[in-house]
């Protein structure tokens, strides 16, 4: 309701206004002399009421007798993030989360698609864990499979594509453009990412970082540029590489040469997307199709392509506690090698495709100073982008060596709580600093006070801090020399690397064992799974 326009003073009932003319007289106090003239305009004080007001030029007045009514919080929210292009299907969130929620950036890993989004085909590598003894194919133990029954990797609803970006790659969505999938934009160089879900598209599932597999945030003289060997494919095309794949699989017998030729050199966001064109063109599931044809180790390495990283990870850690006995390396290897935003993606993909905490099977299946050193890694608690502090650095130095070198036994309490608390920068200030301090460089500490699986694990932090990409290149050395092969391993580190250091993993190989990493390949596996390795990491086959 307005108010009326009209001289009356006072609201209306109420009683009449007294005549101008100053306050009455006060005991004590002189007489008042009335409001003192108002300044600038005639006729004084305006009069009660809503008036009508005298509008300058270029402003539009207020509509008069109108009901104002406050903005809902969806108007509120549209108005201050904008809204999505085409609308959304949800109720509207600034992108990254509101402030001081925790996030990625981008979708975190798993969060819920748009309702009608095209499901992800099911899964393969991501139902199983990790491989404890023998490298157990997929399927054997009965984890989650994907589907619309269950969801790939616990996944929701129907159809949504999965994760569109790989480890460390640019992430890549299909649909973001006016021409067909892949094919690149305006201006854009061919092969360059193609635009991502920061631009508007659906969400992805899973493994949503567009960083996933990158160095930590935070500079300093750990921040080392790196490199994949494997890059987006220029002109890509979905819908085009799910045609060449179901005429692969089609029929009898399986073109194992086309299968390589598309997911060896396609990224894991492209991957994906064909992954969703395949099932939106077939109403099949290419996961599910290609374990039907392909056996052995290269069914392995092709359904571990076809996953989302994170949930990769999530696969390979619970295949390492299934089973007779713990493949500790395997736990080792990933959760003392990834960052807190990977640990914190890996968890979610872990509780949503096995319906379980991944630290409570960890504690379920490790023991003693391990145990704790591994409950630590998947917290992904360190004090990542922070300054070097050089004063904090030498205090902890002299902390490690009272813990260790200068006490009779070793107080692993002192080593876990700064080993697995402090960035990867300023880990190597404190071991820079310890090794003047002891005299004795930190893994040689390490080495003499500790034993079995928490050296192990130890030493692994050192060495990522220090130099990752030759920690993963001592890794598939081990793999590989001598009588027999890890697969597992191999499999594992050329997956989860192709597309992060995998150019820096080949050059510290051949600068530390004399030979190139291609020439170790060809002189340990074969057939077609050979093929597929050297295709990723950038050797013709």
């Amino acid at each position: 309701m307005s108010y009326p326009y009209g001289g009356n003073s006072g609201y209306p009932g109420g009683p009449p206004a007294g005549p101008p003319g100053g306050y009455p007289n006060q005991g004590g106090y002189p007489q008042s002399g009335g409001y003192p003239q108002s300044m600038g305009g005639p006729g004084g004080y305006p009069q009660p009421g809503f008036p009508p007001s005298s509008v300058a030029p270029g402003y539009s007045a207020y509509p008069q007798g109108q009901q104002m009514t406050m903005p809902t919080p969806e108007l509120a929210t549209s108005t201050a993030y904008g809204g999505a292009p085409g609308g959304l299907p949800y109720s509207a969130t600034p992108a990254g989360g509101f402030p001081g929620s925790m996030g990625f950036g981008a979708a975190s890993y798993g969060s819920s698609p748009s309702y009608n989004t095209p499901m992800p085909s099911s899964g393969s590598y991501n139902p199983q864990p990790t491989v404890p003894t023998g490298y157990i194919a997929p399927g054997s133990y009965g984890a989650p499979t994907t589907g619309y029954s269950t969801g790939y990797s616990g996944g929701p609803g129907p159809s949504i594509p999965p994760s569109t970006t790989s480890y460390g790659g640019t992430g890549s969505y299909f649909g973001t453009s006016s021409v067909h999938p892949g094919a690149p934009t305006l201006n854009q160089h061919p092969g360059a990412p193609q635009p991502g879900y920061h631009s508007g598209a659906p969400q992805p599932m899973g493994g949503g970082h567009t960083t996933y597999g990158s160095p930590q945030v935070g500079g300093g003289s750990y921040a080392q540029k790196t490199e994949g060997t494997l890059k987006p494919a220029a002109n890509f095309n979905a819908e085009k590489d799910a045609q060449i794949l179901r005429k692969a699989m089609k029929g009898l017998g399986t073109d194992e040469k086309a299968i390589i030729d598309v997911l060896a050199f396609r990224t894991s966001s492209q991957r994906q997307q064909i992954r969703t064109m395949f099932k939106t063109m077939f109403g099949r599931d290419l996961i599910q199709d290609l374990k039907s044809e392909l056996g052995g180790k290269f069914e392995d390495v092709i359904v571990g392509l076809m996953m989302p990283p994170d949930e990769y990870d999530a696969y390979e850690l619970r295949r390492a506690m299934r089973g007779i006995g713990t493949d500790e390396d395997a736990l080792i290897e990933i959760l003392c090698s990834r960052s807190n935003r990977e640990i914190q993606a890996i968890n979610e993909a872990y509780q949503r495709m096995y319906k379980q905490r991944l630290e409570r099977d960890i504690i379920s299946d490790t023991s003693g100073h391990f145990k704790r050193l591994m409950v630590s890694m998947t917290v992904g608690g360190r004090l990542e982008n922070q300054p070097v502090d050089m004063n904090k650095a030498n205090a902890d130095a002299q902390a490690l060596l009272q813990a260790g070198e200068r006490r009779w036994g070793t107080d692993e309490s002192v080593f876990n709580s700064i080993i697995a608390s402090q960035s990867f920068d300023q880990l190597k200030a404190v071991f820079d600093a310890y090794s003047r301090l002891a005299g004795r460089d930190i893994e040689a500490s390490i080495k003499s006070e500790m034993s079995g699986n928490l050296e192990i694990g130890m030493i692994a932090i050192v060495k990522c801090v220090r130099n990752k990409p030759l920690y993963f290149a001592e890794k598939l050395y081990r793999a590989m020399k001598g009588l027999g092969t890890d697969d597992k391993t191999l499999i594992r580190i050329i997956v989860t690397r192709a597309e992060v250091d995998m150019v820096q993993i080949k050059q510290e190989f051949q600068k530390n064992f004399g030979q190139a990493l291609e020439a170790f390949i060809r002189g340990d596996i074969s057939g077609d799974y050979r093929r597929l390795m050297l295709g990723m990491i950038g050797a013709g086959y």
